[in-house]
């Protein structure tokens, strides 16, 4: 067969695959278009689900005639001026989202910039352009999408329903909104309004970006969530992380940001899990939004057409910043616990921070919680993990009788020798002393290990196992670092390693599945951060089997000390596993079960 060049309206229907997937895609494009050209306000109109019609209308920095006839030819943009991949700083720099939806729909252009008299439009259709004609609009940009993929009728049966389309539109505009809080959005389907966000203050990590967040994910993750700041080597890490006790079946509430492009990265995903490794089961995920701003140097964005996918420099340094960042966030909350603890207890039950809960009627705003009496109790200097694994909770003078100047109050007695009941001067309190003496031994577990060390037990046989060679050559490089964590290892000819000596938390364990899981992180991360993690988790169960155990008769004394190391123990509001270690019962949501309010 003859080779032959294809014709530029196929390559441009070829590449739009890449491009515009779905309805949904074709959103992001155009709203991205906007955001890149400065525009403060975005509205984003739909009609069955954006197959049948997409318009995103802005107030950005417009177009003349000669720069719209360029935008729709691949490969044409203004985002790159210096022609550097390596220094992109837009969300869009590729010139291929506006040719590939011409090429496979009708697409109309009308646009103004701000100070000039007129506006021009350019039609393209199937691929087949229509010169610049004038037009009447405001100064800003209105890009219309009919009939989407009518030029690639096979791409219509993949289609999901209009609804189904139309949720994953509104996901992709809920994703940008959260990264630009200084511009309004809007969006609507047939007259119905999908979404409204109001302009919100700029700043990293600031009320503004709080308040957008809480427009887009819901009140109760603005009121369970832990601000996050941190930098480390030019990379700055902001946002927000969801209590440990605010947990999900599935990771869909995490949203992360690098340089305000909405990504899916593994490396980011796996972070977010390893920071909450000892506070979180392993089949529940926190909620979180995170933004990391990477010198425009230090990532490759140019992966994928689409633009979701990253690639770091030194994948080492980000996971580390993301890890210590949460852990800090999460170290800092102290015992607080997430609102959904206390509303899952007959709707009276309130969160341990803050102001404004919803009353049992949705009337009133309670007290405030105990998170801003606890502030004077949380100095890390204070933290008392002196409990030895196994022994009884130590005796400690009791709580002053009115329990004013106490956080969690004074014990009051127990309930079927499991929950303490301690009374506050406007509450009551109930701790699950098995949940929370668990936190309080693995805290101890985690402090002595980062004083002293891992503790190494030499193996009997030594352990051969044989790799990749590059895998073994990699895992001998970083033999200095892994001995650190007690896993002592050397190069055994070609393609194998010897393993001399294991961290002793881990007993009796699977050493070749472990030196080949460290082997593909290393390869995938840089670090090994899986034996990192498995100590963690070694902790958490040696600390769950290691302390009070429910059922065990407490006295008053032991009750009160428990209460009083749960206030100055980070992450004391959730044991090793997710649970909460403790609830509140307000003296008004009380009296309101009561009929009395």
């Amino acid at each position: 067969m003859t080779i032959r060049l294809l014709p530029s309206v196929v390559v441009n229907r070829i590449a739009a695959g890449e491009v515009v997937e779905r309805p949904a895609a074709a959103v992001k494009e155009l709203v991205e278009n906007a955001l890149d050209a400065g525009a403060r306000q975005v509205t984003v109109t739909l009609a069955d689900g954006g197959q049948s019609l997409i318009v995103v209308a802005d107030d950005g920095c417009g177009m003349g005639p000669a720069d719209l006839e360029l935008a729709v030819e691949r490969h044409a943009t203004s985002k790159l001026p210096d022609d550097d991949l390596e220094r992109v700083s837009t969300l869009g720099f590729r010139g291929e989202a506006l040719p590939s939806i011409g090429a496979v729909a009708r697409l109309s252009i009308t646009s103004r910039p701000p100070g000039t008299d007129a506006a021009w439009t350019i039609l393209v259709e199937g691929g087949r352009k229509e010169p610049p004609r004038p037009a009447a609009h405001p100064p800003g940009t209105r890009v219309e999408v009919r009939d989407l993929f009518y030029a690639t009728p096979a791409r219509l049966k993949f289609l999901k329903s209009a609804r189904t389309e139309r949720d994953h539109a509104v996901d992709a505009v809920r994703r940008l909104a959260m990264a630009h809080p200084g511009v309004a959005f809007s969006m609507m389907e047939e007259g119905r309004t999908l979404l409204r966000y109001a302009v919100e203050s700029e700043g990293l990590g600031g009320p503004g970006r709080l308040a957008r967040l809480g427009q887009v994910l819901g009140q109760s993750f603005r009121d369970n969530a832990l601000a996050v700041s941190a930098e480390r080597e030019g990379l700055l890490l902001s946002g927000f992380a969801g209590l440990p006790t605010y947990h999900r079946a599935t990771a869909a509430e995490q949203y992360l940001f690098v340089n305000g492009r909405p990504v899916r990265d593994r490396l980011l995903f796996g972070a977010v899990r390893g920071a909450y490794a000892d506070v979180l089961a392993r089949d529940r995920h926190p909620a979180v939004a995170l933004f990391l701003d990477v010198p425009p140097d230090l990532v490759d964005v140019n992966v994928h057409p689409a633009k979701t996918e990253v690639r770091f420099r030194d994948t080492g340094l980000v996971r580390g910043l993301v890890v210590g960042a949460l852990r800090h966030a999460l170290a800092a909350a102290g015992h607080r616990a997430s609102s959904s603890v206390s509303e899952a207890a007959l709707g009276a039950f309130r969160p341990m921070h803050g102001v404004g809960g919803a009353s049992w009627k949705g009337q009133a705003s309670l007290d405030p919680g105990l998170a801003e009496t606890i502030s004077a109790f949380q100095a890390p200097s204070r933290l008392a993990l002196d409990l030895p694994p196994s022994a009884p909770v130590p005796d400690a003078p009791s709580a002053p009788m009115d329990g004013a100047s106490q956080p969690l109050g004074a014990a009051r007695g127990q309930l079927f020798n499991t929950y303490i009941v301690a009374e506050t001067p406007d509450g009551l309190i109930l701790v699950d002393q098995h949940a929370a003496h668990e936190r309080l031994v693995h805290e101890r577990m985690k402090a002595a290990l980062a004083a002293s060390g891992v503790k190494r037990q030499s193996l009997l046989l030594p352990v051969v196992v044989e790799l990749d060679p590059a895998v073994a050559d990699r895992l001998v490089g970083r033999a200095a670092e892994l001995a650190e964590l007690g896993l002592v290892l050397e190069g055994f000819g070609a393609g194998a390693v010897v393993v001399r000596e294991i961290p002793a938390m881990l007993g009796d364990t699977d050493v070749p599945g472990l030196v080949r899981d460290l082997g593909d992180e290393l390869a995938e991360l840089g670090q090994a951060f899986s034996l990192k993690e498995r100590l963690d988790a070694v902790s958490g169960t040696l600390a769950c089997h290691g302390s009070v155990r429910a059922g065990r008769r407490l006295s008053a004394d032991e009750m009160n000390a428990l209460l009083r190391q749960m206030e100055v123990t980070p992450n004391s509001g959730q044991c090793n596993h997710g649970r909460p270690t403790y609830v509140e019962l307000k003296r008004a949501d009380i009296e309101r079960l009561f009929g009395r309010r």
